[in-house]
């Protein structure tokens, strides 16, 4: 392994543990030495990697919204088939990369005032949800869900992904559920 690759490694286990620290521990009550000492590293080596608590906070900030660049275009899929896919991908992909869950949770934590203001205003700047009642907009056009405000709807079916990845961030035993059951949730009943 080369020296940038070694590099590489141990910010990504810098990244991880912090990550894990402030899901748990919550981000004020994590101290640079926990992170360094879980790691593990000395405090002055892990400043070579991050100049700040906050730093590292940003830059988890940034990977979780690099990670929402889910499909920005609507699909040819009928809206509940869409939904239901992107779910059913979510959840095997958190189900194999386990930090996924953490980082629903970490972005969840960071948009609540009292967070640093960088990082919270980057994890505001996501917004699945009006991508998300355009879905929606679509699938009421189309009589496969049901009538109401979309925008409200799309919250409400984030809200639930929300709760399912924090449960399972902390039962990682937890199987997901189904994602008919979520989309069910939109879905016009006749």
């Amino acid at each position: 392994m080369t020296r940038q690759e070694q590099k590489e490694e141990r910010k990504k286990a810098i990244l991880m543990t912090a990550l894990r620290l402030f899901v748990t521990q919550g981000y004020y009550d994590t101290k640079i030495t926990d992170i360094a000492q879980a790691v593990p590293m000395s405090t002055g080596l892990m400043f070579h990697y991050f100049a700040s608590k906050e730093e590292l906070l940003l830059e988890l900030v940034k990977m979780g919204v690099a990670g929402t660049k889910a499909p920005q275009k609507l699909s040819e899929l009928p809206p509940d088939v869409f939904f239901a896919g992107f779910l059913q991908q979510l959840f095997a992909y958190a189900k194999s990369q386990p930090w996924v869950f953490q980082m629903f949770v970490l972005m969840g934590q960071v948009r609540r005032v009292g967070m640093p203001e960088e990082a919270r205003k980057l994890a505001l700047s996501v917004d699945q949800i009006e991508f998300s009642a355009e879905v929606i907009r679509q699938g009421q056009e189309q009589g496969i869900f049901h009538e109401g405000d979309p925008r409200l709807l799309s919250t409400m079916f984030w809200a639930t992904v929300q709760g399912i990845m924090e449960e399972m961030a902390v039962d990682e035993s937890m199987e997901a559920p189904d994602p008919a059951w979520i989309v069910a949730m939109l879905k016009n009943v006749r």
